[in-house]
């Protein structure tokens, strides 16, 4: 019979890992902010090191490397920025059509609701059905306005007949406004800098009328004299949302002139769109939605060309790169470090 050990002796039980603490990419923990950067140092990790850090694999900053599963490969920074981003739009632009889908709902109940107390605003949100209603209330708007005139313009709305016929009243509308002394500022993309009907309206305008350009912008937004905005509330621009909130009404004008910091001046001074190593500020947003997988179709779209135009620019990238191929494409865009934000006319 052998004698009990002295429980100083007994070998210790092996103790378990602590849980991964659950988080964000915007808050990447230290063992993944380690495990990351080794990797991006280093070009690749053994797979069984990046134990203490599964959120690497869950927000897409290391893969299986290709031919090797036992190792991981750092994606690239960039690549995973805008692909997390990408993510980012999407869930906002999905709260967007929730809220407009929630204002549509209950704009009739607050009409037949009874029980409003006399000192409550009840004009703060109003739904404008049909382009009629609608451009009769901005008509309205602006004939009042004496201040400021802030305005988003996708390349949507300017395409065929509809976009024409708008072009003349909104131009009588907005010389009406600057001849009583007030300022308009508008958003356009890159793609619109030279489109024959904008290029008109800044000819014809005159007074105090400026306008900047970006890759992209947001859906079409109207701010007047910053007391009323109008929004977009489906996408055949037949239902708008007329907003007297003050704290939407200051959202809408931060987001507005953060943009226009970041927008390139088109009128009354252009300034030339600056290119990086032989690419094109236009071929650097498509690249960034090539990264994000983004079908041609779908990168027309939100660049505001046809798809023609837009396999074009694909075609030039990837011959500036030298890719032979749509998957290679990828990797050289987030090896050349065109997306990175310090690159000029981003």
């Amino acid at each position: 019979m052998t004698a009990p050990t002295h429980p100083e002796e007994r070998p210790p039980h092996p103790t378990a890992s602590p849980p991964h603490p659950g988080h964000g990419p915007e808050d990447l923990c230290p063992a993944g902010t380690e495990l990351y950067a080794r990797a991006l140092r280093e070009g690749r990790l053994p797979a069984a090191q990046a134990g203490p850090a599964p959120c690497l694999a869950e927000f897409g900053l290391l893969q299986p490397a290709v031919g090797a599963p036992s190792w991981l490969e750092p994606v690239a920074p960039a690549v995973a920025l805008h692909r997390l981003l990408a993510a980012s739009a999407h869930r906002v632009a999905g709260e967007r059509r929730r809220e407009a889908r929630l204002a549509e709902t209950f704009e009739p109940l607050m009409r037949i609701d009874g029980r409003r107390t006399a000192g409550e605003d009840t004009g703060a949100l109003r739904v404008l059905s049909g382009l009629p209603t609608i451009n009769q209330a901005i008509g309205e708007a602006m004939a009042e306005a004496t201040a400021e005139l802030l305005c988003v313009q996708p390349a949507s709305h300017y395409s065929g007949r509809r976009g024409e016929v708008m072009h003349e009243v909104s131009l009588r509308r907005d010389q009406a406004m600057l001849d009583r002394g007030a300022r308009i500022r508008a958003l356009y993309q890159h793609t619109q800098r030279h489109l024959p009907l904008v290029r008109a309206r800044y000819e014809q305008l005159r007074g105090d009328a400026e306008a900047r350009s970006l890759d992209e912008v947001t859906d079409r937004l109207i701010v007047v004299d910053r007391r009323v905005a109008f929004i977009p509330a489906e996408e055949d621009a037949t239902l708008a949302l007329e907003v007297r909130h003050p704290a939407l009404l200051s959202y809408f004008t931060t987001v507005f002139e953060r943009l226009w910091r970041l927008a390139t001046p088109m009128y009354p001074r252009a300034a030339p769109l600056p290119s990086l190593g032989g690419v094109t500020p236009r071929q650097r947003a498509i690249a960034a939605l090539l990264v994000e997988g983004h079908t041609d179709t779908a990168i027309a779209a939100r660049l505001g060309m046809n798809v023609r135009t837009a396999r074009v620019h694909i075609a030039k990238l990837a011959a500036t790169l030298g890719s032979e191929s749509r998957a290679q494409l990828g990797y050289l865009i987030g090896r050349s470090g065109i997306l990175d934000p310090e690159a000029p006319g981003r």
